[in-house]
């Protein structure tokens, strides 16, 4: 079975398995739990709409070249232009950055139409989603790889990274430029907070070893967005036992339920510095590991290789 990844290639100097690591991660998953699986990736160059669609002709070039049991694309506007070729079956997952904006919600419609399945990564997307066809749609969260999130001694971990033993590092979910993540509200509740052994570190270029150390060295993992999908921030760190502290967004309240130590925080700046101060004082390690199982790598692969298996 021979499988074309599509998905985005537009950040600069483009590297799969930093700038798409959770696509990335799923292939490599699959692979291991099935070597009947191949997959070649098509890495779209083009932004926008009219970006996108220009790159039609080189995937059907792609297409022709091989023999291929489907196409899986990655967020709307990738589903749209794989939809655009009738020959081979779309599957296109929908990861939130396309549901979660009103103008892309057209654009889902469509490509939920045109695609012969359909993956959504949490349940809220579904709901937030126009329509979501019950007899093709699935929802399958992206995976954790628990082998490399997981914890490890915070000063051990600090020392191979260079952090200071006397500083309380909180790690923010994203690049403070994203919109989206809501810098702004982390940085303003830092402030609140009056404490200048307090940093805060962005998760910037970072590649997966480092991500999975950074989340045993720091003392919260912090996500203000204004909205998400099922965010892998908030399962790696509960992977590492990592405290979370995160707004209400995607289908973080149902990730987290009611784990001892991690918060869900309003948008008030002094609710957001609240939570960040309970969790700093609380001494008790915070065991989150356990509660996230059902989010194994290896567990996703095999529902998202159910998928391609319905396509026969």
């Amino acid at each position: 079975m021979r499988i074309l990844i599509v998905c985005s290639g537009n950040a600069p100097n483009f590297d799969f398995q930093l700038h798409q690591a959770f696509i990335y991660d799923q292939v490599e998953a699959l692979k291991q739990l099935d070597n009947t699986l191949q997959f070649d990736f098509f890495f779209i160059r083009g932004k926008g709409l009219t970006g996108y669609l220009s790159c039609l002709k080189n995937l059907s070039d792609q297409l022709k070249s091989q023999a291929y049991h489907c196409v899986h694309a990655h967020v709307a506007l990738s589903g749209l232009l794989a939809n655009l070729q009738r020959q081979v079956p779309v599957v296109t997952t929908f990861h939130g950055s396309d549901i979660n904006v009103p103008l892309l919600r057209g654009v889902s419609l469509l490509v939920e139409m045109l695609s012969r399945r359909t993956i959504y990564i949490s349940h809220r997307l579904v709901e937030k989603a126009i329509y979501a066809g019950k007899t093709k749609r699935s929802v399958i969260p992206c995976g954790v790889d628990f082998a490399l999130f997981r914890p490890r001694p915070k000063q051990h971990s600090r020392e191979q990274l260079g952090l200071s033993s006397d500083k309380r590092y909180i790690l923010f979910s994203s690049s403070f430029d994203i919109t989206v993540k809501n810098y702004p509200l982390a940085k303003a509740a830092l402030q609140l907070l009056h404490d200048e052994t307090i940093e805060l570190l962005e998760l910037k270029n970072y590649n997966r070893k480092v991500v999975a150390l950074l989340l045993s060295a720091v003392d919260v993992a912090l996500m203000t967005s204004f909205s998400e999908g099922s965010p892998q921030f908030v399962k790696e760190a509960l992977a590492c036992n990592c405290p979370v502290v995160s707004t209400d967004v995607g289908d973080v309240r149902l990730v987290m339920g009611d784990i001892p130590g991690c918060y869900i925080t309003s948008y008030d700046v002094a609710d957001v510095a609240e939570k960040i101060r309970l969790v700093l004082a609380n001494t008790a390690p915070v065991v989150s590991r356990g509660h996230i199982q059902q989010f194994d790598k290896q567990l996703i692969a095999r529902q998202v290789r159910s998928v391609y298996r319905q396509l026969r």
